[in-house]
């Protein structure tokens, strides 16, 4: 299938007047319309809640959007929990998900009246001690059932080698220890595979957490009132892959809950999701200018953007389909690596791509960003994060974050004074940070206008 960006040549000219590139840009009404798609799918069952994984775009602004369709969020650290809760998301409306967990960390969760999803069998007595033995009336178990998951003859993935989640016999132990300390409602929770882009995948996940719920409601008499189906549904980020149908993933959860769960007199079992890339990532694009080009062994477009602003590529290789605006029907008879700034060789967006002709100033989409693009984002050779953009549904646009100043100050500043605490003889004073970062950011931002401008003028 074609891919096609959601952003025009004359759009995203528009809007680097006021922006420059890089930038991420987000599209308000494919985000709204597959919040809804997924509620749809799953409105048989009653309690259905998707809890967005924050770790994909922990952006309030996204958030506030996926709560205004009915979605909680997921969180897994004490940074994810305050902005949930900035975003206006507290109590049950967040599930915490943990691992190697601080105490820090566990205590705000409880504090907020999240849903505490327990990794581990011991942290039951943790949970005990962060709560004073007030242990919350729900709780979360997460399960690793060990082996491999399979779909046919097809390994999805290799639960025996992942870090999370217990066994069965701990999970029961651990259900017995939390009803003798008051717990009454219990929550069964696993992930095994990820970007699953089949259909089967989910149906056949909820087929093994049902049999398992039946089997601990059986073993230890616990009510089991939801199942956390987490993630793992994928997109095609690639043309010719297929692209999940959320319609029919819903209609084969529901077939496993009526043949597993309802005649077991489980029928009030709510279903959870905690979905990220599927919610986001085809509704988000990088933006970037080309810079340069280089002619050696290979051809070379060189952008604007690095892996700073988008890491997957560099880090595993991953394939972002890539569109020159403006060009979306030239004939794709250039081949080119599309690479970034940052002095190691792996950043690359693609690697021997064809495309069509491309030109110093040309602008190009990025596709599938919008999940685990800028959320990834790191500062080598002390890049400032990309601007965040949400095209809003009437065509408008909003600068929704913007990494500048104040929040590349802020980490500075506190760098320096945690080296003060523990007695570290400092290089600096607060005063000269304050200072060089503020150049920095005036610096960076004024040129990126610029250039962008000079290259789009010639």
């Amino acid at each position: 299938m074609k891919k096609t960006s959601f952003l025009t040549l004359e759009k995203a000219r528009e809007i680097i007047q006021t922006i420059p590139t890089p930038f991420h840009i987000y599209q308000e009404s494919g985000i709204r319309n597959n919040a809804r798609a997924l509620k749809a799918a799953f409105a048989w069952n009653p309690g259905f809640r998707e809890y967005f994984a924050v770790k994909a775009t922990p952006n309030p602004h996204i958030l506030q959007i996926l709560q205004e369709e009915g979605c909680g969020c997921d969180c897994a650290s004490y940074a994810e929990l305050l902005l949930a809760e900035a975003a206006g998301v507290t109590g049950h409306d967040i599930m915490f998900s943990s691992n190697v967990t601080p105490a820090l960390d566990m205590k705000k969760a409880y504090d907020m009246g999240a849903y505490i999803n327990l990794d581990d069998a011991t942290h039951v007595e943790f949970l005990e001690q962060i709560t004073g033995g007030n242990v919350p009336e729900t709780v979360c178990l997460r399960f690793n059932p060990g082996g491999s998951f399979s779909l046919g003859n097809t390994i999805m993935d290799m639960p025996r080698d992942a870090k999370y989640g217990m066994t069965e016999d701990q999970m029961a132990g651990a259900i017995n220890r939390l009803m003798s300390l008051g717990t009454k409602h219990f929550g069964i929770h696993a992930f095994l595979a990820s970007n699953t882009t089949t259909n089967e995948y989910y149906p056949s996940l909820a087929g093994k957490l049902f049999r398992l719920a039946t089997r601990l409601r059986n073993a230890t008499g616990a009510h089991i009132s939801f199942i956390n189906l987490s993630g793992g549904i994928g997109v095609d980020y690639r043309p010719e892959q297929p692209s999940c149908d959320i319609a029919a993933i819903g209609e084969g959860v529901r077939q496993q809950f009526e043949q597993i769960l309802t005649p077991c007199g489980m029928g009030d079992v709510a279903i959870y999701t905690e979905l990220g890339r599927f919610m986001l990532a085809p509704y988000g694009h990088l933006i970037s200018t080309v810079l340069h080009q280089k002619h050696i062994y290979r051809e070379y477009v060189g952008l604007d953007a690095c892996a700073a602003d988008l890491m997957r590529p560099a880090m595993y290789g991953s394939y972002h389909h890539i569109t020159v605006l403006g060009k979306e029907n030239a004939i794709l008879d250039h081949v080119y690596d599309v690479t970034g700034g940052l002095c190691e060789n792996n950043d690359k967006f693609a690697i021997e791509r064809s495309l069509p002709s491309i030109e110093i100033g040309d602008i190009v989409a990025i596709h599938d960003t919008g999940a685990h693009g800028h959320s990834m984002g790191y500062n080598y050779n002390g890049k400032l994060r990309s601007a965040e953009v949400l095209l809003k549904e009437d065509g408008s646009f909003r600068l929704i974050r913007r990494e500048g100043m104040d929040s590349f100050t802020a980490r500075a500043v506190a760098a320096e004074l945690r080296l003060r605490a523990v007695g570290v003889e400092h290089t600096h004073t607060i005063e000269s940070l304050v200072v060089a970062y503020e150049q920095q950011y005036a610096i960076c931002t004024d040129t990126s206008r610029a250039t962008t401008h000079s290259l789009r003028e010639s």
